[in-house]
């Protein structure tokens, strides 16, 4: 290959040469082959890449095609029904919305109505007319404890935290939510001065690192807390336990994405990976966690608290109502995140192998609250891949209260599924620190595009629940939805996710299927029973 490699530039430059002694101006081509000729060398004499140690030159062409292919496969190959994580169908119909262009689909699906998997709503003969119905429904959010209950909408922005996402994404998403009336919740990354800018509602999410209101040991500050929760803004706070994208596994910000900026905000070091906590500092066992709860409750003027976890042992789960039970606390709201989950950046195993999708973690802690008799004081939020109506549906079908979106609002704000999020180069400015990219986001443009996404979606779910026979989106039960389990047959969601009934969990006999979880957990440990070592 080398011996190719040397024979073809030498009858380049022996042509251009012959030709160069006729025409002059032909000496200026022989800049190609030289540069050519000079990675080729550098190729052969380096030692990290085999292919362009024995492909001098030529072998770059396979790192070309491998940084073209992600285009190529999105916007020449790929079908409606293609593109991961998100599908073009589901893209497209976020973009739609959030334009305010035609968003009906002519001739009919294109899914294929018998292949197991399949999902659809039940609607009804006694249809009702959308124009007789509420078009904004929303939820209180407030349990007997809390003293600032909030009236939220069924649709919010889920949590994406400045440094994560750009200023520009984030003044963007608070213009769209002050503009929507619905909420923004700030991720873990603290309160930044850009998403108060417009004056949107927003809900506190306070991680394992306590950003923004932490001391110099990365402990939780509980001034600096009470500072920040007094804020009119802050309707919500919520203790985040988990995230689908890397349940288990603290928030990672990449140290080019860590500026002074956010460093500040943030309370740490700047230009460094800021990897979070595996687990909180401030409590150890479910009591311990709902004291701080209560905490926080005190710190706020009684606001509502809640948690955000993606479903991991069930008996952990469980463990956290039994402490409940036991000390009488509650949180005011339940943020279940799909394993399915996440806009940042995330080992691989975390995304495609740890934490229970959130259909079934959904309906998992639903039936968990009704068994414990909790279920009327606590409101449950689904976080994960909610783009549409139906997605919307389905999770208020299986137990949902509400729902939170951040894939869908980052497509609102025009991302365009580059899938860089990680890299500091996102091109539409959306994840990124980058002023060079984050300074085409137009904020008011963008807003704009997030508020109405919300509206045509929440307008979508209210227009299928006046289908359904519904005043409602919340009256949807899991009797309306319906799965196909293989080609010849469909179960509804009743039957696949049967309730318990009311205050079963209480006292024995349990039902059989939680019957293990119950027994295992204990309101003293997040750790099962039976790995606990009461000689130690």
């Amino acid at each position: 290959m080398y011996s190719l490699f040397f024979a073809v530039h030498l009858c380049v430059f022996a042509l251009l040469g012959l030709a160069g002694m006729q025409w002059p101006w032909v000496w200026w081509l022989l800049v190609i082959p030289a540069l050519t000729l000079a990675v080729g060398l550098h190729d052969m004499f380096q030692t990290r890449h085999t292919i362009l140690r024995n492909f001098p030159f030529i072998g770059r062409a396979r790192w070309i095609m491998e940084s073209l292919r992600p285009f190529i496969r999105q916007y020449l190959v790929e079908s409606d029904l293609d593109g991961t994580p998100v599908s073009r169908m589901f893209r497209s119909i976020v973009y739609q919305r959030a334009k305010g262009v035609m968003d009906s689909l002519p001739y009919g699906t294109r899914l294929d109505t018998y292949a197991e998997g399949y999902e659809w709503i039940s609607h009804s003969i006694a249809a009702l007319n959308i124009n007789t119905l509420n078009p904004h429904p929303r939820v209180r959010i407030g349990s007997e404890d809390c003293r600032q209950p909030y009236i939220s909408s069924l649709l919010n922005i889920s949590a994406m935290s400045f440094g994560a996402l750009s200023n520009h994404a984030i003044l963007a998403l608070n213009k769209g939510a002050k503009l929507g009336q619905f909420s923004h919740n700030t991720g873990e990354g603290a309160i930044s001065e850009y998403h108060l800018h417009y004056g949107g509602d927003l809900v506190w999410q306070i991680g394992t690192g306590y950003f923004g209101c932490r001391n110099a040991d990365g402990t939780f500050n509980a001034n600096s807390f009470s500072e920040k929760a007094s804020l009119e803004q802050v309707k919500m706070i919520e203790v985040k336990l988990s995230q689908g994208a890397k349940p288990g596994h603290g928030g990672i910000l990449p140290a080019d994405k860590n500026s002074e900026e956010i460093a500040r905000i943030r309370l740490v070091e700047p230009h460094q990976d800021v990897i979070s906590p595996s687990a909180h500092s401030a409590f150890s066992t479910p009591i311990e966690m709902l004291e701080f709860i209560q905490q926080l409750r005190e710190l706020s003027g009684g606001k509502p608290i809640g948690i955000k976890l993606c479903i991991g042992r069930q008996s952990e789960f469980i463990a956290i109502c039994k402490a409940m039970i036991k000390t009488g606390i509650k949180a005011d709201f339940i943020t279940v995140d799909g394993g399915e989950g996440g806009t940042g950046a995330a080992p691989l195993e975390y995304s495609n192998s740890l934490g229970m999708p959130l259909r079934d973690g959904v309906a998992f802690v639903h039936d968990c609250l009704i068994g414990f008799g909790l279920r009327e004081e606590i409101r449950i939020i689904a976080s994960g891949k909610i783009f549409s109506a139906f997605h919307m549906m389905r999770s208020l079908a299986l137990g949902a209260d509400l729902c939170n979106s951040a894939r869908g609002m980052m497509l609102a704000l025009g991302c365009v599924h580059s899938l860089i999020c990680n890299t500091n180069r996102c091109p539409t400015g959306v994840a990124t620190q980058d002023k060079r990219l984050t300074r085409g986001l137009d904020v008011s443009d963008k807003g704009q595009r997030v508020a109405r996404y919300h509206k045509e979606t929440l307008h979508a779910a209210v227009d299928m629940a006046s289908s359904c026979g519904l005043n409602n989106p919340g009256q949807i039960t899991r009797s309306h939805v319906f799965r196909r389990v293989d080609h010849q047959s469909a179960l509804r969601f009743d039957q696949l996710y049967p309730t318990p009934a009311p205050g079963s969990f209480l006292n024995k006999p349990y039902p059989p299927s939680f019957e293990s979880y119950l027994e295992e957990s204990s309101a003293d440990s997040f750790m099962p029973r039976k790995y606990l070592c009461h000689s130690c």
